[in-house]
């Protein structure tokens, strides 16, 4: 018998007042006491049921609903945040998706305030948007390497929190998933990197000199969490070091999300008993 959630994600993995990520267990599986084999069949059973769940929020987008899903991702170089995207967004049909990677800002984006290309990049009504990083990259990087000195964070915060409570009430349900990795599995998986000749397109130089600034990182991230983790967006703390996990985690979170704007099929703007006698009448 396939193991299921005893907690589900949504309880166990959400950033509360009392987080701490010092000794946060990276490797755990809270609220999950299934291993890997039941995850893939829970995974399973979600594809149905999120590509039905996918389809009708895009069908409410076709006619007029303003409903939306975003997915944050945000976590460490290697912590897993391009496999969420193959094989959880993946189950659902690629048309109903808004998949955007936020690297270094262009000279455009720097002209602009650091806001304005996350709000061109937010999903259309009945889409599922999703970043590959996000806006918090300028409260953790910009953070770490003092690109804006003397900037005032818990304002940026306080920022952050309004621009997502804007976009919640226009109707966007958000998910922020926090991709948590230890440093031992994040330096296992860039020496996979480089260990094969499959791997060393995805392999950044640079990435050995964030490892550097690790314990920088781990402040940056519990400051965000504190001042940005809100009833309207919390974060939810996913740990990483597992890759089934970290699907599992996202993809049930993405299954309750979606679940629980209970979206019926949109009604026939059209006499349905009309359409069938034409339908039969013509001749071809």
């Amino acid at each position: 018998m396939t193991k299921k959630w005893d907690v589900f994600p949504s309880t166990t993995l959400k950033v509360g007042q009392d987080f701490r990520l010092a000794g946060f267990d990276t490797a755990a599986t809270p609220g999950f006491s299934g291993n890997e084999k039941d995850a893939l069949k829970i995974m399973d059973k979600h594809a149905k049921a999120l590509s039905e769940l996918q389809e009708k929020l895009f069908a409410d987008g076709r006619t007029g609903g303003t409903t939306s899903v975003l997915l944050v991702l945000q976590g460490m170089d290697t912590a897993g945040k391009g496999g969420i995207v193959r094989h959880v967004v993946g189950m659902v049909d690629p048309q109903g998706v808004q998949h955007r990677a936020f690297g270094k800002p262009t000279d455009e984006e720097l002209s602009h305030h650091y806001l304005w290309r996350i709000r061109n990049a937010l999903p259309a009504p009945g889409k599922i948007g999703v970043f590959d990083r996000s806006h918090y990259e300028d409260v953790l990087v910009v953070r770490v390497h003092d690109l804006v000195p003397g900037a005032p964070w818990a304002e940026r915060y306080a920022e952050i929190n309004a621009f997502e409570a804007e976009v919640a009430a226009a109707g966007t349900r958000i998910i922020k998933c926090a991709m948590l990795i230890s440093p031992d599995e994040q330096k296992r998986r860039l020496a996979e990197r480089l260990e094969r000749a499959d791997k060393y397109w995805k392999f950044n130089p640079g990435d050995i000199d964030e490892r550097a600034y690790w314990n920088e990182y781990q402040a940056a991230y519990q400051a965000m969490f504190d001042g940005t983790s809100t009833d309207v967006a919390p974060w939810y703390a996913v740990p990483a070091d597992n890759k089934w996990f970290a699907r599992l985690v996202v993809g049930s979170l993405l299954f309750e999300a979606l679940s629980s704007l209970n979206l019926g099929w949109p009604a026939a703007d059209f006499d349905v008993a009309e359409q069938q006698r034409r339908l039969a009448e013509l001749e071809i």
